[in-house]
């Protein structure tokens, strides 16, 4: 799926910066004349190209992202036994933690050490009439929630929704980048699957061979938001196989392409491997969105992807199915729950 050089830049510590893409929302919003389609001529060059960018003017409430960032850091700051008693489950919700996770299914990097981040997911809820949820599916229960925490789901409950909303309000111009009618996405995002990873890098002083934060890997979903943390860490692999970091840009989001979408345009969007290298005497904290499509649609290749000399690369499939694989294989920690996932 993606041809890569290998980085000649294995220490991410001595990364150079490089500019990432700029997209202004702020006429789209406005809704003035011919700034939608502006707006999908330039997300279409900064996904064919490396599939990362930024959002300035989105008109998400800063302090919603600010309050976020806090319940991050205060869940982390809770006892290790407080946080273990919400262990991660079949369900992808809940607690893991330092030392738990390992991206066996990378082609962008040989992982052999396990990443120092801890990170509580969330996800959508499914109600409890769900046939799916009643059926015990994998990736339908219900989300674990601390006990002893204050104001920390309704903010995160609230920071999940409209995250969600927002990257919905961009299905249009995904839409229009791709030559396709701007409402073609709508059908496949109702009841949408969206999770969120609030993450935890403490620091690590000396950073030993091929060991990360989050080892090198491309998200698994559709679109990735990503709201500024005040600590770096985050790395791009770019396509001449040099890790960068992209400058951090208080205030705005940072958006890529998921490995779903990846695949669903036949490769014509790029899902570009990333990492996270940890700290050496900060903690860094991480509130990314993952919004995908919901599980049960079925996505073959896009119109206007493929063509006799182009045919799919990938048969259809539905984001059930791709997150399922790809969970199970790339993580050693869901070995106790491969049995029982259809």
């Amino acid at each position: 799926m993606d041809d890569t050089p290998v980085s000649n830049n294995p220490d991410g510590r001595i990364a150079q910066r490089n500019a990432l893409p700029v997209l202004d929302l702020e006429p789209f919003l406005a809704g003035e004349d011919g700034a939608e389609e502006r707006l999908a001529l330039e997300l279409r060059a900064a996904c064919e190209s490396l599939g990362f960018f930024y959002l300035k003017n989105h008109g998400i409430d800063k302090g919603l992202i600010k309050r976020a960032f806090t319940e991050t850091e205060r869940f982390h700051s809770q006892s290790q036994e407080a946080k273990n008693a919400l262990t991660i489950n079949q369900n992808q919700r809940g607690y893991i933690r330092p030392g738990a996770t390992l991206v066996r299914h990378s082609t962008y990097n040989e992982n052999t050490k396990f990443d120092s981040n801890e990170t509580m997911v969330l996800a959508t809820e499914y109600g409890p009439d769900d046939p799916n949820r009643l059926a015990g599916k994998r990736f339908y229960g219900e989300n674990q929630w601390p006990e002893d925490l204050p104001g920390f789901r309704e903010t995160v409950e609230e920071y999940m929704q409209t995250m969600t909303a927002f990257g919905k309000s961009l299905l249009p111009i995904w839409a229009r980048a791709l030559d396709l009618p701007r409402g073609f996405f709508a059908p496949y995002f109702e009841n949408n699957y969206t999770y969120l990873r609030l993450a935890h890098y403490p620091p690590v002083p000396d950073l030993g061979d091929n060991e990360f934060g989050l080892g090198p890997h491309a998200d698994t979903g559709f679109m990735t938001l990503l709201p500024q943390a005040d600590v770096d860490g985050l790395e791009v692999l770019d396509p001449d196989g040099n890790w960068f970091r992209p400058p951090r840009m208080a205030g705005e989001i940072l958006v890529n392409t998921g490995q779903f979408a990846e695949r669903w345009s036949n490769e014509r969007f790029r899902a570009s491997p990333h990492r996270v290298i940890p700290p050496i005497d900060k903690d860094r904290y991480s509130v990314a969105v993952f919004v995908n499509t919901a599980f049960e649609p079925v996505c073959e290749c896009l119109p206007g992807c493929c063509s006799p000399d182009n045919p799919p690369k990938y048969g259809p499939e539905t984001y059930w199915d791709f997150y399922n694989w790809y969970m199970t294989n790339a993580y050693p920690h869901y070995d106790e729950f491969a049995e029982g996932t259809a």
